[in-house]
């Protein structure tokens, strides 16, 4: 019963709905003498395909993988490849190929599909004799809306490749497009006679419906830093009662522009701030498309480059906000205001990592932001969405949602944990050890934690404390960096700590990163690969080989950015 408990409690919904059937299917197996054989299916006539996937949040490997599984049931002998891992040379001998990609920061391929992507743009070979789908991943709310999916699928059709269905474009809610898609690529497969077939249409899903969005209010909002600290970091307490996330996932929010900017552009360009403008199909007010959709406040290249032509103005690559760029270039007459929020992009929304647990938060979710503060031109300018977070109120209304880290997940309560997050990084290893105490887990945890001060930087101090009286945080190592003459950092205590780490890690431990990826998440693993070598005996070839085979067992797990 204990099993099943686990089992259950660390299942999304659709995997508990698979299991409901899974079962529901022995059962009819062992009681129903007269039960009807499957009807047989036409074989295929293709006999071999490849899929690969380039994934960082674990959607397009979940995918793949069911593909896999269909796939082969259907008769069809499948070859399941990570991006990261696929030979590249093998590329020209494939005859069959389903790639399944994220889109992530700026329109960019997910790291693992970066050398696949590079080969083939940077390569000038031919494809003539492939036959190839593209599944793109993506969240809409993002103006490069699956792009790197796109160039995949077009970059390979300038290589002569044939597309067996049409490229598939989906949101965050994902799961009836892929299946609908890949339905589309069996039924093609099955009814395929020749390499060069032309593609067929992919069966028409439903409409998306886009992503969950939740309404929640603020219970609590605290800065962290005590006074004196150079950082100001905010606990901030959502309550939200049909809120459905698991350790390790992280929130999404799309924040506000300032309003004193919206106001200075209204007032600059002396027109009204109720007049109407179409937006994404829908009706919004100046001030509103202002305020709420349109980023105005750090304005990319391509839209500086867009203004450009529409003002006639040769205007140099620059950091520039919409309200100096209007200053400097004005517009030529009031009739290109409408084109002007044509070419202006939607506010991307920012993923935080939830620091809270389902177990022990009942209908809440907690996030953990650094106020990000920076210089342009000697004067201090702050962060679109960490200024926006800091600003919440108790009481205050919120919209957000929760993105799905399939890659970023707890072991089974039996097996020890590893973490290591300086700074805002210590956020989902909250989530993770207040769960684990919440539900008994046996396993042990070890946490690493870093920042500048001890006294003013020590973030969850109370909390962390508390954990380790009660026995929940097994072990842990802080790193205060400037606390002394020379620098200490997490990697410094990995090292101080070696034997024992590799001893944890020998012993079935999963180890998780959060927080930079350069530099620090890059130190940690250059500093795990010297814990190895030198603590397992293992030449560098052999211990790089350790952390992939880690890696690979999915218990080296990294949230980084």
């Amino acid at each position: 019963m204990k099993l099943v408990e686990q089992l259950v409690a660390g299942s999304q919904t659709e995997e508990l709905i698979w299991l409901n059937g899974y079962i529901a299917g022995l059962l009819a197996g062992k009681n129903g003498s007269e039960q009807q054989l499957p009807a047989i299916q036409p074989k295929p006539s293709i006999s071999k395909i490849t899929i690969a996937f380039g994934t960082e949040t674990g959607n397009s490997k979940k995918l793949a993988s069911s593909f896999a599984a269909r796939a082969k049931k259907a008769g069809i002998n499948t070859k399941l490849v990570d991006l990261n891992q696929y030979r590249l040379n093998d590329l020209q001998k494939e005859e069959y190929f389903i790639s399944i990609v994220s889109t992530h920061g700026d329109g960019e391929p997910p790291a693992a599909a970066k050398k696949f992507y590079d080969h083939i743009h940077n390569n000038g070979f031919k494809l003539e004799k492939l036959n190839y789908g593209v599944l793109a991943l993506g969240d809409s709310s993002y103006p490069l809306f699956c792009k790197a999916g796109e160039e995949i699928d077009l970059q390979l059709r300038k290589m002569g490749a044939h597309r067996l269905v049409p490229l598939q474009k989906c949101d965050t809610d994902y799961e009836t497009d892929a299946e609908s898609w890949f339905e589309g690529v069996l039924h093609h497969l099955s009814n395929s006679s020749s390499n060069s077939a032309p593609a067929v249409e992919a069966i028409v899903p439903k409409k998306s419906t886009g992503k969950k969005i939740y309404t929640g209010t603020v219970l609590a909002s605290i800065n962290l830093n005590d006074q004196g600290s150079n950082k100001e970091t905010f606990h901030i307490e959502i309550e939200a009662g049909d809120v459905d996330y698991l350790p390790g996932d992280s929130l999404g929010i799309v924040p506000e522009n300032p309003r004193h900017k919206v106001e200075a552009i209204i007032n600059l360009l002396e027109t009204d701030a109720e007049k109407k403008y179409s937006f994404r199909n829908e009706e919004y007010s100046l001030f509103d498309l202002l305020k709420k959709k349109l980023e105005i406040v750090y304005l990319p290249e391509r839209v500086v480059n867009a203004y450009a032509k529409l003002v006639n103005q040769d205007i140099p690559a620059t950091r520039i906000g919409l309200l100096d760029l209007l200053k400097i270039y004005p517009l030529k007459n009031w009739d290109q205001l409408e084109q002007l929020v044509s070419i202006l992009e939607p506010i991307t929304p920012r993923l935080y990592s939830i620091s809270s647990s389902p177990e022990a938060h009942s209908g809440e979710v907690h996030i953990t932001v650094a106020k990000d503060k920076f210089t342009v031109n000697e004067e201090l300018k702050f962060g679109l969405c960490s200024n926006y977070l800091s600003g919440f109120e108790v009481g205050q209304q919120v919209q957000f949602y929760i993105h799905k880290n399939l890659q970023f997940r707890l072991p089974a309560d039996d097996k020890d944990v590893i973490m290591i997050g300086p700074g805002t990084g210590i956020a989902p290893f909250r989530s993770f050890i207040a769960h684990r105490d919440s539900t008994g887990a046996a396993g042990k945890n070890w946490l690493f934690f870093g920042d500048q001060h001890f006294v003013t930087d020590f973030l969850y101090q109370t909390e962390i404390q508390s954990w380790i009286d009660t026995g929940s945080l097994s072990k842990i190592d802080l790193a205060f960096s400037r606390d002394q003459e020379q620098k200490v950092y997490v990697q410094h205590k990995m090292q101080k700590n070696g034997r024992q780490l590799y001893e944890w890690l020998e012993n079935g431990a999963s180890l998780y990163v959060c927080g930079a990826k350069e530099p620090m998440s890059i130190d940690v693993e250059n500093t795990l690969v010297k814990i190895v070598q030198e603590h397992g005996n293992k030449k560098p070839e052999e211990a790089i080989g350790f952390i992939h085979h880690l890696r690979n067992e999915g218990r080296y797990l990294k949230d980084v950015y």
